[in-house]
């Protein structure tokens, strides 16, 4: 059963990544992510420019990029992303996220999440 729904999982990812790579996109100047601390409840909203690094409680975000379908800024966002937790060594996360399928590249921690909202244009 979990097999199964791996390998679709996997499958869907792939159909995804495909279409992605077809489309057209633009830089923007930053993000708008979304935290969350999941033992308080705490959620925040963190918006950042590009290339710049941010503290939410003891995570360090940093945003490479941030892109978004051409002619639409309000349209899905693909943040390009470094996490690092304060005390540990190593990335927490590397990678890009997709505000429409957060699930797809998650952020893998016991404490927060962390996932993008939409780019920003200004």
């Amino acid at each position: 059963m979990m097999r199964r729904f791996v390998l679709s999982a996997l499958c869907a990812f792939g159909m995804c990544s495909a279409a992605v790579a077809q489309q057209q996109t633009n830089s923007a100047s930053g993000a708008v992510l979304r935290g969350l601390d999941k033992f308080s409840g705490r959620v925040v909203d963190i918006e950042l420019p590009a290339g710049s690094t941010v503290r939410f409680e003891r995570l360090n975000i940093t945003l490479t990029e941030c892109r978004y379908p051409a002619g639409n800024p309000s349209g899905n966002a693909y943040a390009g992303l470094q996490i690092s937790e304060i005390g540990r060594t190593g990335a927490v996360f590397s990678g890009w996220m997709i505000a429409s399928a957060p699930a797809l590249s998650a952020m893998e921690h016991a404490r927060y999440d962390v996932w993008v909202m939409r780019c920003t244009t200004s």
